[in-house]
């Protein structure tokens, strides 16, 4: 007889786990952050209350540590079609060094409306910064551990183009950022316009070229 195998726990766990994170994300989305309770997830997830509370201290905690491992994914999705071409001194990856900042940045850009429009990333994305509003610990842990590696890789970028004298001297990458993240951000809460590439491209060639006229 062949010997008994043991189950692997870690596969158990990683499978239990995973299931959990699929179930608060759509239940996030389904019926909003408050409505979403541990039960709940628990209950979607097919695993015990307990089970949930062992790992995690809240239904925050779950919330967050599942978005992070879905902006994770969709990074690591993103990131072969972001790669390629040749290195200025930038990141290694999330935003390419081409040499053609205008193009990297509407590439990226563009990535970025896909996602903001995508109802899998849209649905968890809304309800953590609606909640991270009123929840200031929650919103402290959403800009730590989510938006500020994001807005580092910008930094990073245009401080190459600044390098390389593709920006002012005198540009700040992190003032530079906000005019490109802040209009997408802007229009994506407010839901009134539509959410494009063609946005994206003009936005960068606002950022770059200004408004005013050239000589």
């Amino acid at each position: 007889m062949a010997p008994h195998k043991a189950p692997d726990s870690s596969r158990r766990s990683d499978r239990s786990r995973r299931a959990i994170y699929d179930a608060a994300l759509a239940l996030v989305g389904e019926s909003g952050y408050r409505r979403t309770t541990i039960e709940g997830i628990a209950a979607r997830a097919g695993v015990g209350k307990q089970t949930i509370y062992r790992w995690w201290p809240s239904k925050a905690a779950v919330l967050m540590e599942a978005f992070l491992d879905l902006a994770a994914r969709a990074a690591e999705e993103a990131n072969p079609r972001a790669g390629g071409g040749a290195k200025e001194g930038g990141a290694e990856y999330g935003i390419p060094d081409t040499g053609d900042l205008a193009a990297d940045l509407k590439l990226v850009l563009r990535a970025t409306v896909d996602e903001l429009n995508d109802p899998l990333m849209e649905a968890p994305t809304r309800a953590l910064t609606a909640e991270g509003i009123v929840d200031a610990k929650l919103g402290a842990e959403f800009v730590e551990k989510l938006l500020d590696p994001q807005l580092a890789l910008y930094v990073t970028r245009l401080e190459a183009a600044k390098e390389a004298g593709r920006l002012r001297p005198d540009a700040d990458p992190r003032i530079a950022l906000e005019l490109l993240i802040a209009p997408l951000t802007h229009r994506w809460l407010l839901r009134t316009l539509p959410l494009t590439h063609a946005y994206a491209d003009t936005i960068v060639d606002y950022a770059l070229g200004g408004l005013t006229p050239r000589p």
